[in-house]
């Protein structure tokens, strides 16, 4: 469990903002993106917002889907890959009866089979087979590099593409409800509203296709929208909108950004370190670290509250993953 504290910010961990002049601050910018877009679409907005092409983001979301899309501005970039690893939430609508090509409602329809009188229980089964710990092949049009070449272009070239399936988590899998329609080409077909909690790197579309295929009768997700990443929820997310007019505001304060120690504190254990130990940290020493609930990566700050390093405990010692302070 992550430790709460009131201690002050240190030096440049006051609260930020982009979009007017001076120095443009290091920090996150949680979007909540619209349908429609790429999270590459969402990080050239932001390069235009933040006037720096230091921009990332921290695990891409479809363009079909909406909702939390972290990104990083400047040193904060350094943080996205750690965030990445951290586990996601969603919700969505998976329709059994129709598969497609991209396992999405994006893709063509390559199958069709009347999905009307499905058992609870047998659905309920379903998804309890695609629960905890399993291995996914994830969907061939994806982004995944298969000798050096993404899927989906592979997949575009009429390749044949085979996927390995990999380990991914899915920490819960519920249906929420169960409702009989009909599809636009009159398949009778069952829409199913879900909601999944999941490791990093799980396809949500997989577990549709998956689902429906178990059942025999096809699946694919129609609709996406993701809740949370790690500790970065719906609630702390400003559309696009909301961020410009933040920015074209004259009398406010800009592109409001989540400094850097704030966001490491939020998603990560803080360790505060004395002073001397402190230097010797960020001079490459490997200190001595006490052990954390979970002993994952850790946020190591200074005595006056500056955000130091993200490290690992190797050994009783501090070995530096990425440093911060400056």
């Amino acid at each position: 469990m992550k430790r709460e504290s009131n201690r002050p910010r240190g030096k440049g961990e006051r609260g930020a903002s982009a979009g007017r002049g001076g120095e443009r601050p290091a920090g996150l910018v949680i979007v909540d993106k619209p349908a429609g877009f790429t999270s590459h679409d969402v990080v050239a907005k932001m390069r235009g917002m933040a006037r720096t092409r230091r921009v990332g983001h921290a695990g891409t979301l479809d363009p079909m889907a909406t909702g939390v899309l972290v990104l990083g501005i400047e040193r904060a970039t350094k943080l996205l890959g750690h965030l990445a690893l951290t586990e996601k939430e969603y919700v969505g609508t998976i329709r059994l009866g129709q598969t497609t090509v991209t396992d999405d409602a994006e893709g063509e329809i390559t199958a069709s089979k009347a999905a009307h009188g499905l058992a609870r229980e047998g659905i309920d089964a379903g998804v309890a087979a695609l629960s905890g710990a399993i291995m996914q092949v994830p969907s061939k049009v994806s982004a995944i590099k298969i000798d050096g070449k993404r899927s989906y272009s592979r997949v575009r070239d009429g390749e044949e593409v085979e996927i390995p399936a990999r380990p991914v988590t899915v920490s819960s899998f519920v249906v929420h409800s169960a409702h009989e329609s009909e599809a636009d080409d009159g398949t009778p077909v069952t829409d199913l509203l879900v909601s999944v909690e999941c490791s990093s790197g799980t396809y949500i579309r997989a577990l549709a296709r998956d689902l429906g295929a178990g059942l025999g009768v096809g699946g694919h997700l129609t609709a996406l929208r993701r809740t949370r990443v790690g500790p970065y929820k719906l609630d702390r997310a400003r559309t696009l909108e909301q961020l410009q007019a933040a920015v074209d505001d004259t009398e406010g304060e800009g592109l409001p950004v989540m400094p850097l120690g704030d966001a490491a504190a939020a998603a990560f254990t803080r360790w505060d370190v004395p002073e001397a130990q402190a230097r010797l940290l960020l001079n490459g020493a490997r200190i001595p670290m006490p052990r954390f609930e979970g002993d994952g990566t850790v946020a190591a700050f200074g005595p006056d509250g500056q955000f130091l390093a993200l490290v690992e405990n190797q050994g009783g010692k501090a070995k530096s993953l990425a440093v911060f302070a400056v």
